[in-house]
C-alpha cells in the first residue's frame, strides 16, 4: 500500500468512523465495506467532500458469493479418471444475508486516486439495494445489467429493465444456481410467423473430460536398452 492510501484512509476511516469496515487486498486496492442503509450517504460523502472528490464510478457490478471458498477441483497432480467438477460440485453454507453483493469502482480525476467499496444486498428474494443513480448517472447502464444477470434489484431506479438479454428471457444468468441448459429456447414457429418461446428441448448432462494416460511406450517390459550396452 502506498503513502497516499494509507492517507487516503486515514481520512476515510476518520471521516466515517465505524460506518465503514476496511477489506484486505490482495492487490494492494484500497476496499471499505459499507452497509447497505448508509450506501448513499457515504457515496454521497465521497463525491461531494474536498478530501475525497470521487467525481467518477468507474464501474459498478454484482456478485453472487454462493460457491465462494468452494475447492472445485484440485490441478496440481495430473488425473487419469478426469475431473468432476460438474458432478460433486455442492453450493458453499452461505449466509442468505451475505449472498449477493455490489461493488463500486471509484476515481478521484482531482486527487488521481482510485477507491472500491462493497454493499452486501439486503436479504430475501430478490436481492434488493439502494440505486446509486441519483450519485452517479454512469450507475444507470451498470445496474440494470446487475439486474439483468443477478436479478438484484435497485430502489429507485429510474429506469429498470433488462439491457442483456431478451425482454422475454426467464431467470439471470450469472446466478450460481441458475441451470448450465437455461430455462426456455428460442425458435421461429412458421404457423404463427414470428418467434417463440418453449421450454428447453436440452437433455440435462454433465460433460466431464476423461483422461487416459496409459502408454504402452513406457511399460518396463518394452524398453530397450541402449546400444552397446
Amino acid at each position: 500500500m502506498t503513502t497516499r492510501l494509507d492517507t487516503l484512509a486515514g481520512k476515510i476511516e476518520a471521516r466515517f468512523a465505524d460506518r465503514v469496515s476496511r477489506v484486505t487486498s490482495s492487490c494492494g486496492e484500497l476496499t471499505y465495506e459499507v452497509a447497505a442503509e448508509n450506501l448513499i450517504d457515504i457515496c454521497r460523502a465521497l463525491r461531494d467532500e474536498n478530501d475525497f472528490k470521487f467525481e467518477q464510478l468507474v464501474d459498478a457490478t454484482g456478485v453472487d458469493y454462493l460457491h465462494y471458498g468452494l475447492v472445485e477441483w484440485e490441478t496440481r497432480e495430473s488425473t487419469s479418471r478426469g475431473f468432476s467438477r460438474g458432478v460433486e460440485s455442492e453450493p458453499n453454507e452461505i449466509s442468505p444475508e451475505k449472498r449477493f453483493a455490489m461493488v463500486y469502482h471509484l476515481l478521484s480525476v482531482a486527487h488521481n486516486i482510485r477507491v472500491r467499496l462493497r454493499a452486501y444486498c439486503e436479504a430475501g428474494e430478490p436481492p434488493m439495494i439502494d440505486s446509486v443513480c441519483g450519485v452517479w448517472a454512469s450507475a444507470n447502464w451498470y445496474e440494470r445489467e446487475v439486474f439483468d444477470l443477478f436479478g438484484v434489484l435497485f430502489r429507485d431506479h429510474p429506469d429498470l429493465r433488462r439491457i442483456l438479454t431478451d425482454y422475454g428471457f426467464i431467470g439471470h444468468p450469472f446466478r450460481k444456481d441458475f441451470p448450465l441448459i437455461g430455462n426456455v429456447e428460442v425458435r421461429y414457429d412458421p404457423d404463427q410467423a414470428r418467434v417463440v418461446y418453449q421450454p428447453v428441448s436440452i437433455e440435462p448432462r454433465t460433460l466431464v473430460p476423461r483422461v487416459i494416460r496409459d502408454d504402452n511406450r513406457y511399460d518396463p517390459q518394452l524398453t530397450v536398452a541402449p546400444v552397446g550396452k
